[in-house]
């Protein structure tokens, strides 16, 4: 077929308008339509409270964790990864890439889970660098403005409330089954068990981003396996009647876990997402009840017996290394991590972001700086930097951190405990033998080390945590006694404890963003149950195939008088008990301040409202 010159304009003029039509209806100019497929996706797993030991490739001959163990054989694999001791400290650092202590997060409750204002996330780097970002499952940072995922750079947000369910602000009665949950700041009820919907969530919006062309950030944050051990009987029971094995659900929540792992990678394959995600495996914690400290050991810090805890002494909230040593798997085959190799440098929970922003090439704003290090270095064979690196861990749980509280200075094989305690795990990997005397020079070097340290990060503990009320972004708010400052080691952080009448009371700090009239409502429960100050919570029955329990009895209490006193406000009143709550009327000034609640019992005894919901009117 011949064409004249007019057929050919034809043709080149159609073909160019085709052209046009396909690059102008992306909405995305080619080249940055390029740029944007190139930048690697990130999902970092992090599954609440398994240990090191917890995991079949780690060792654990009883556990069946065969898509974890798929991960390890592809990845990067970090044998001295430490993080903080208990949950929340450890999500602050992998949140920000600061040492937990520099962003106000040293306890799970009493006010000190909740991150500072100030600090700046990773969601929020990647948010800025043109990512989608989301949340699925545990976040422990805060439940009210300005700590929520969606104040810190989070887009999407399926989270439930507190430290775990069951917890004080989590929606009552939630029991890991067809439960309610926070989407996007709203309630919303699921079906399912939980750790499935946080997979099944995150697949879907994955899938969406990836239509969209958009790279995306996703936190999948499982409140498995931490307690309450609820979990379907099909996952538990192959563990049952195990002499070796000291919780049956907690292995079956560690089983359900690896079963979504395994769907995952395979729905990430399907969809042609695998081969350009960053996939970081690891946990928040050492194990919880994997292990069983012997009889009469220390609680925490003693000895296993029973369980797999890979030879280490302590275990979940511990200073010896049962208590923060934990799995750190991390694959990209389009990086080229995929070949299983072992990293056995001192890694640390605050490497986590610098080494995110080092492998997807992020911006980052000027003047942020991390506490950690890139740990792309030591995946590429190159440990200069590391060899002589000083790695710090603590468990605080009070109100001001203390030098040496509950510490371990960790430099190559050395661990220097409480600034007391020297062990030498090259040869005493179960740390059983103090040789601090036979190495003054060492500790006494060490000491140095550590008081710098301390030195530099401690003027930030001044900085403290405000609730900020009145404020467009959450009017009104619910405080919890959760988080109320008080002497006690805890505060009525479980429902248990409002069950049975925990008696306490504490603070709430308070920044107040205008002034004007406030209503404070006092409750002794949750809004959602609808039941009157003095009255009782009906028992949250057993559930038929599972492990889940039923809930501890109500204990009534008969309220007389409720005061509060909220900056030079001092008001009371006497109890209306066919009322859910008790109603005060406030004219609050801005500004930074203290907030406490009394409730009065017929027995004259006193605590706090457990809820106070706050309006600016």
């Amino acid at each position: 077929m011949k064409l004249n010159f007019k057929q050919i304009s034809y043709y080149t003029l159609l073909q160019c308008l085709v052209l046009l039509t396909f690059s102008c209806g992306s909405g995305v100019k080619k080249e940055e339509q390029s740029t944007i497929q190139d930048k690697p996706n990130v999902l970092l797993i992090v599954v609440d409270d398994q240990g090191y030991g917890d995991v079949g490739r780690l060792g654990n001959k009883e556990i069946k964790t065969p898509n974890i163990d798929n991960l390890y054989d592809v990845s990067a694999r970090f044998t001295q990864y430490h993080v903080a001791p208990t949950c929340a400290p450890t999500r602050a650092a992998l949140m920000t890439g600061h040492h937990p202590n520099r962003t106000g997060v040293w306890h799970t409750v009493n006010g000190r889970s909740l991150i500072l204002e100030r600090e700046t996330t990773v969601a929020q780097i990647f948010k800025d660098n043109g990512y989608a970002t989301g949340i699925f499952g545990k976040w422990h940072l805060g439940d009210n403005y300005p700590f929520r995922p969606q104040d810190k750079g989070f887009e999407e947000v399926l989270v439930h409330d507190g430290g775990g369910i069951e917890q004080t602000m989590d929606y009552w009665d939630n029991d890991y089954f067809d439960d309610t949950y926070k989407h996007n700041g709203k309630l919303e009820k699921f079906k399912g068990f939980c750790t499935d919907v946080w997979f099944e969530n995150a697949k879907n919006y994955m899938a969406e981003n990836k239509k969209n062309n958009k790279p995306f950030f996703c936190y999948l944050s499982t409140n498995a396996a931490h307690t309450p051990y609820f979990v379907e009987n099909k996952y538990s029971d192959p563990y049952e009647n195990n002499e070796n094995i000291p919780n049956a659900a907690f292995y079956g929540l560690i089983s359900n876990v690896d079963e979504n792992i395994g769907k995952l990678v395979a729905y990430l394959k399907a969809i042609d997402l695998m081969d350009n995600t960053i996939i970081i495996f690891s946990t928040d914690n050492g194990t919880s009840a994997g292990a069983k400290i012997a009889k009469g050991g220390d609680r925490l810090d003693g000895f296993t017996d029973k369980g797999f805890n890979a030879g280490m002494r302590g275990i979940k909230a511990s200073m010896y290394e049962g208590g923060h040593r934990v799995p750190l798997f991390i694959h990209w085959k389009d990086g080229g991590i995929t070949t299983g190799k072992d990293i056995n440098e001192l890694a640390a929970h605050y490497d986590i972001v610098p080494t995110l922003v080092d492998l997807c090439k992020l911006e980052v704003k000027e003047g942020l700086k991390f506490d950690g290090k890139s740990l792309k270095p030591l995946i590429d064979g190159n440990n200069e930097g590391f060899k002589d690196r000083a790695v710090i861990v603590n468990s605080q749980r009070t109100e001001v951190p203390e030098p040496w509280r509950r510490t371990s200075f960790m430099k190559g094989d050395w661990r220097l405990v409480n600034g007391t305690e020297l062990y030498d795990l090259s040869t005493d990997p179960e740390q059983r033998t103090n040789i601090a005397d036979q190495f003054p020079e060492k500790v006494e070097g060490f000491k140095v080390e550590y008081d710098a340290w301390w030195d530099e990060i401690s003027p930030g503990y001044k900085d403290q945590p405000f609730f900020i009320v009145g404020d467009k972004a959450e009017n009104p708010t619910t405080l919890f006694g959760h988080d109320w400052h008080t002497e006690k080691d805890a505060s009525p952080w479980h429902q248990r404890h409002i069950r049975q009448g925990y008696m306490d009371n504490g603070y709430w700090l308070v920044k107040v963003a205008e002034s004007g009239t406030y209503n404070l409502k006092l409750r002794r429960w949750p809004i959602e149950t609808k039941l009157l100050l003095n009255g009782v919570a009906p028992i949250r029955p057993a559930l038929e195939g599972t492990t889940v329990r039923e809930s501890v009895k109500s204990k009534a209490l008969t309220i007389k008088n409720a005061r509060i006193k909220f900056q030079e406000v001092e008001l009371s009143q006497v109890v209306d008990p066919s009322s859910e709550y008790v109603e005060f009327s406030v004219e609050l000034k801005k500004g930074e301040t203290q907030l406490q609640t009394w409730f009065t019992l017929d027995s004259k005894e006193e605590l706090g409202a457990y809820y106070v919901e706050i309006e600016k009117l």
